[in-house]
This record gives C-alpha cells, structure tokens and sequence, in this order.
C-alpha cells in the first residue's frame, strides 16, 4: 500500500514538474522576445550605424529578413559610395528575394548594378534582377509585364558576361519564358478562332496573330499549334465567306494544307486537315462547273 501511495506522489509530482516546465518554458519564451523586441526597437533608434550595420547581417544570417530589410534600408544611402553601402544595398536585394518579395528584390538587384555597375556583386545582381523577375511571372492569361522584363535582363546579362558561370542557366531561362509567351499568343488565337465573325472577322486576327507568333518563336513546341489553327480560321472564314471570295480563299486552304502536311506529315490533326482540304477541293470543282 506504501509502495502504491509513493508510486502515486512520484507520479504526481513529475506530472507537476512537467506542468510547470511547461509553463517556465512560455515564459522564458515571452522573456526573451520581450528581450529582442527591446533590443531591436533601442537598436533601431541609435545613431551607431557599424553596429546596425552588424546587427542587419546577423539578422539577415537568422533568418530575419524583415528585421534585415529594415536596417539595410536605413544603411545603403548612409555609407553610399563606401564598401558598407555597396554591400548593404546587395544584402537589402538578397533580404527581398529571401522573403519572396520578387518585385522588390528586382528592384534593388538593379539598383545595385545602376549605382555600383563595378561592384564586386555585379555580375550576381544582374542575374538575380533577371531570376527575380522570372519568379515574379503570371499566368500566361494575366498581363506579361514581368516575363517582358525578365527576358529583358536575360539578354542584357548574357551581353554583359556571356562567358558567365551562369550563361547557360540564363540561356535556359531566356527559352522557358520565350515558350510562356508563346503559350499566351497561342490562347489569344484560340480565342479569336472561337469569336469567330462575332464583333468583326476575328479568324483573320487568328491568322495573323499566329503568323506572328511563329516568326517570333520559330522553335517553339507550339509551332504546329499555330500552323494549325492557321489552316482552320483559313478554312472557316472560307466557308463563311460571300461568293465572290470562297473560291480565292478555298484555294488558299488548299495551299495550307500541302505546306502544313509538308511540315507535320505525321500530324495527330491530319484527318481533320484532309476533310477540310477535300470539302476546299469539291468547293472549286464546284464553283469550276458552275462558271463552265
């Protein structure tokens, strides 16, 4: 009965001993960011720059980026020109993108190589302006403001360091965001070819904005996409056509089938490009027997 008795007081005390564990260790918590928020905020309000100047890279290497942000923002124009300012800029774009904040870190990555176009972190800000960029870009439906900007610093970085260590990977990037804009093109033919005559003849914007499209990206793994819906808005506006034109535009579909069986002999799309090359064909010889 004793022994049971201990038994239970042990247990019962180790329960409590784990209780006020617990409740030691949120207060500890609470103590110590009670601790940092006041060092911070006194930090915050002093004058001695070198030691904020420390201070935002150990905030930077914990992890605090906003903290980080915060000092390095309050340092750049401060020691500009100097070693500390150059780098407290490169360090504020660096705590941008860590953050996931990719417009401001593109922001700060240019203007790192526009006021230091020398700096030792010249070359890496160029390429990150351009990857900030290039994580900033919507989907292919929404405005391409940033993927136009993107390519933009590609192409500009590749100019500036074309044997750079990271050529290839900002040739890579240059190729992946050439193809979202091709995806994009290729929606807004999609989306003409389906408006059809309603508000004008949108299977003419179809045929030219694929057109376009294929000059712009000639090796894109949409090229027979477009080529493809240039044969079909071809073939609608044909059949929708007053009399005086159908025969010119039937031939004309004709004329699209041979080129896009020439490019694409072993099309999925190849039964539907024959009907419409055969209906475009009895079309003539129709039309052919009625002149006759």
């Amino acid at each position: 009965m004793n022994c049971f008795l201990n038994s239970k007081r042990l247990s019962n005390f180790a329960h409590y001993l784990r209780t006020m564990k617990g409740k030691y260790f949120y207060i500890l918590v609470f103590l110590l960011v009670f601790t940092s928020c006041g060092e911070y905020n006194k930090l915050l309000k002093s004058n001695d720059y070198n030691l904020k100047y420390d201070y935002a890279h150990k905030y930077y290497q914990s992890g605090k980026y906003t903290r980080a942000i915060t000092l390095f923002e309050e340092l750049a124009p401060v020691f500009k020109g100097k070693e500390k300012g150059e780098e407290s800029l490169y360090m504020l774009a660096k705590s941008y993108e860590k953050r996931k904040d990719f417009v401001m870190a593109s922001h700060y990555y240019t203007n790192y190589y526009t006021a230091y176009p020398k700096g030792k972190y010249s070359e890496d800000a160029r390429y990150n302006a351009a990857y900030a960029y290039y994580k900033d870009v919507p989907d292919p439906r929404l405005d391409q403001s940033s993927t136009y900007q993107a390519l933009e610093e590609l192409q500009t970085f590749l100019e500036y360091y074309p044997r750079s260590e990271k050529a290839d990977q900002a040739r890579e990037l240059l190729f992946e965001l050439q193809e979202h804009l091709a995806e994009k093109a290729l929606n807004n033919v999609k989306l003409y070819y389906n408006m059809g005559n309603y508000l004008g003849n949108n299977y003419l914007s179809a045929i030219v904005t694929a057109k376009n499209a294929l000059q712009e990206y000639p090796y894109s793994k949409y090229k027979e996409n477009f080529s493809y819906y240039i044969l079909k808005a071809k073939f609608a506006m044909a059949e929708q056509s007053v009399e005086d034109k159908k025969e010119d535009r039937f031939r004309d579909v004709i004329d699209e089938y041979y080129a896009y069986i020439n490019d694409y002999p072993e099309s999925v799309n190849l039964n539907e490009a024959k009907s419409m090359f055969e209906k475009s064909s009895k079309k003539i010889t129709k039309d052919t027997k009625k002149e006759q």
